[in-house]
């Protein structure tokens, strides 16, 4: 079976379209390219995708109601995300993590810093393995939940199977694995995106409040994730680890 990653490209701009796809494809992926929403959606209908590169601004269906839509599906709910957006549209980028997408890059861009993106969103999502060192293949458990880290699978304490973007599960893994112990956004940034984190970025806000959503009894009054004002964010809860 073909392993090559497989990277589908979304820009109305031909020229990105077709620049980024030779740069890409020099760098050793497969890739695929469309011009608009109908576009992707085919290409998801008839092949494994690793990875979308979404522009925000698209004719028809905008980039952030397809992120919604790919959160939304079975079958595209876990595919990594890296949104393009306008430079300087900070509301944009906090819009495109809250419905879903993994990381960002404003245009105009660099093809190579493109790639160091998608390298570390496919590292963090296809190679769990990488993830915890000596908890890989290990099950960390706290209030009820169970985390299998092989799996890179979450289960509510009534063994519901909750869905994660490659975002929330980083996130959620760097605070099990440093549990009752205040870290901060820099920290956070670090763990759990692989990269120095960027002046005033809030984007570790907007995956906090994302994940709050799917593991906090009440999002609004947290007991798991707390806030620890100037300082960052208290994961509460006892951790275990088991097989």
């Amino acid at each position: 079976m073909d392993r090559t990653p497989h990277l589908l490209v979304v820009d109305d701009d031909r020229e990105i379209r077709n620049l980024t796809s030779q740069f890409l494809t020099r760098h050793g992926y497969r890739v695929s390219t469309a011009r608009d929403g109908a576009e992707m959606l085919k290409t998801l209908e008839v092949g494994r995708v690793d990875l979308i590169v979404l522009d925000l601004m698209l004719p028809g269906e905008d980039g952030l109601s397809l992120c919604r839509r790919l959160r939304a599906g079975s079958a595209t709910a876990s595919i990594p995300i890296v949104m393009l957006t306008a430079m300087g549209e900070e509301t944009d980028r906090i819009i495109g993590l809250e419905m879903g997408a993994d990381d960002y890059l404003a245009k105009p861009f660099s093809p190579r810093e493109l790639l160091a993106r998608i390298k570390a969103v496919l590292r963090r999502a296809g190679a769990p393995q990488a993830v915890g060192g000596e908890t890989a293949a290990k099950v960390l458990r706290f209030e009820g939940w169970s985390l299998d880290v092989a799996k890179r699978e979450l289960r509510s304490p009534d063994g519901v199977l909750v869905q994660l973007s490659a975002g929330e599960y980083d996130l959620l893994v760097a605070f099990v694995e440093h549990p009752q112990r205040v870290l901060t956004r820099d920290q956070l940034l670090d763990l759990a995106r692989g990269r120095a984190a960027v002046p005033f970025d809030r984007s570790i806000d907007v995956q906090v409040s994302r994940l709050r959503r799917k593991i906090e009894p009440d999002p609004a009054d947290p007991t798991l994730i707390k806030t620890v004002r100037g300082g960052g964010y208290l994961f509460t809860a006892q951790v275990t680890v088991g097989t």
